[in-house]
């Protein structure tokens, strides 16, 4: 654990729950979807951003498994978006070294954002400046049950002892194994809680609720809030 510091560097790991795209199309008199379609303007800007600030990690919650509940129309034409924007973008993700990579209950969704994942994943594999986590069918709540069976079977079989299961075994189990734990989460939209997103990996994060909503919510938000993290104090649980 890094020592208590008000640190200058940008966060290495930025986690954004990226809320409002319905009610800012809703405030237009616009549908549902556009208000999605219109929140990929920012995913681009804030990853250009992030790559030119130093951020190591961007995870993007994109699709939580509670989203499932919503309409099929909605939920086809998400994953419809999702497709679209791998077509559309994995060239530039290529070319200015971003590795793409996604965690949660990934063999819930489509066949064919399954396949336009993978081709991209694949392609944008060998890339280190910035990866990009999608995080698609996810929930923390499934996530830390999946990783608790992974760990019950092992003991079952006995390749592993009760006592040997740590806060690094339990880690190594999560769907973000390969990520390191978040530095900032900011939420977007205006609301105040976190919505059951990397609630293992957000335990020492510095939080950021903002009340602009997604599609608005630009490389200025972007900056300000890197700059909020800045300014705070990590103690990580140490006195001053």
């Amino acid at each position: 654990m890094p020592p208590a510091t008000q640190s200058a560097a940008a966060p290495s790991h930025v986690g954004i729950i990226m809320d409002g795209n319905g009610r800012w199309a809703q405030a237009r008199g616009l549908s549902r979807s556009e208000g999605h379609r219109a929140g990929a303007g920012p995913v681009r800007t804030i990853l250009k951003a992030a790559h030119r600030e130093g951020v190591r990690h961007l995870t993007l919650y994109a699709f939580s498994t509670e989203n499932w509940a919503r309409s099929d129309e909605e939920v086809g034409n998400l994953f419809a978006l999702l497709a679209e924007y791998l077509d559309s973008e994995t060239a530039e993700l290529l070319a200015s070294g971003v590795r793409l990579s996604a965690m949660g209950a990934l063999d819930r969704l489509p066949s064919f954002a399954r396949q336009a994942l993978s081709e991209a994943m694949k392609a944008t594999a060998g890339n280190d400046d910035l990866t990009l986590t999608l995080a698609l069918s996810y929930g923390s709540r499934a996530e830390l049950a999946a990783a608790t069976r992974a760990l019950a079977e092992k003991v079952k079989s006995g390749a592993l002892a009760p006592e040997e299961i740590d806060e690094a075994r339990l880690a190594g189990q999560l769907w973000s194994a390969d990520l390191p734990d978040l530095d900032l989460l900011i939420r977007t939209g205006g609301e105040r809680r976190v919505s059951n997103f990397m609630l293992w990996q957000l335990a020492y994060a510095e939080l950021l609720f903002t009340d602009t909503l997604w599609p608005d919510f630009g490389e200025a938000d972007f900056l300000a809030a890197l700059a909020d993290f800045q300014g705070r104090r990590r103690r990580f649980g140490r006195a001053e």
